[in-house]
């Protein structure tokens, strides 16, 4: 019971099949008090939904990731229900359709640029000034990546510019919280098959060849994305910040 008496938030959840449903369940198995937050009403349906299948009720709360408002209403609930934060999960990232489609990341608008670039990366930094005052005791913030990041991913395109701002933005975030002892890491999944990964064009091509060159000659599960945050949430990795840890099968390292 990794996360006993310990208090965490998780954005990003918007079914079954998303990355932070599997890290809400990672956590909420080891003993951690969840606060979900959602966007939309349809995903406060879904996770309404999900609820049931947690040990403990979650609180759920709408948080808008680029709206400051909607932030601090967010964390004040949990501050009232809670307390306090021991994590938190940000799992938020958004760019239009047609931006990731193959030989478009020229003609990207440059609003559609930015509003990737807000939505994807500089949450990051609007979600950690509300979740911070409430980790007066340390804690972890724990941000999703994809090896976009690094390498040129065919029709990842400004979502790959918008995740090198993030992982960016976790070093810098490492370093201003460190005296608090609160520490940022990344999360660097695999690709797996979840709503928001429909968006990306030829998606399936994108799966059968990570499975094909990744080391272990798979691709990654949901499960095992969550075990990993949840070793990068508990204590275990107390003396973990500043990094990107790479959940892929082994794909990274792989040359030919």
């Amino acid at each position: 019971m990794l996360m006993q008496d310990k208090f965490a938030f998780v954005s990003g959840v918007a079914n079954h099949r998303s990355i932070a449903w599997g890290i809400a369940r990672s956590l909420d198995a080891h003993g951690a008090r969840l606060a979900l937050s959602y966007l939309s009403d349809r995903e406060k349906d879904s996770i309404d939904k999900l609820a049931g299948e947690l040990s403990q009720t979650p609180l759920i709360v709408p948080c808008e990731g680029t709206n400051d408002d909607s932030i601090a209403a967010a964390f004040d609930k949990v501050r009232t229900e809670f307390g306090r934060l021991d994590s938190a999960v940000h799992s938020i990232a958004f760019a239009r359709r047609e931006d990731l489609e193959d030989g478009h990341f020229l003609g990207i608008e440059q609003d559609h640029y930015q509003l990737a670039l807000s939505v994807s990366a500089y949450s990051l930094n609007a979600l950690s000034r509300g979740a911070v005052p409430l980790m007066d005791q340390g804690g972890s913030i724990v941000a999703m990546t994809y090896l976009g990041s690094m390498r040129a991913i065919p029709r990842y395109n400004v979502m790959g510019v918008a995740k090198a701002a993030l992982e960016s933005g976790v070093r810098y975030l490492a370093r201003e919280l460190g005296d608090r002892n609160i520490r940022v890491n990344g999360l660097s999944a695999g690709p797996v098959k979840t709503l928001a990964a429909r968006g990306i064009g030829q998606f399936n091509i994108m799966l059968q060849t990570h499975a094909e060159r990744a080391a272990l000659k798979r691709n990654v599960t949901v499960e095992e994305v969550g075990n990993s945050a949840l070793f990068l949430c508990s204590d275990l990795s107390s003396g973990i910040t500043g990094e990107i840890v790479y959940v892929d099968a082994g794909y990274r390292f792989m040359g030919m």
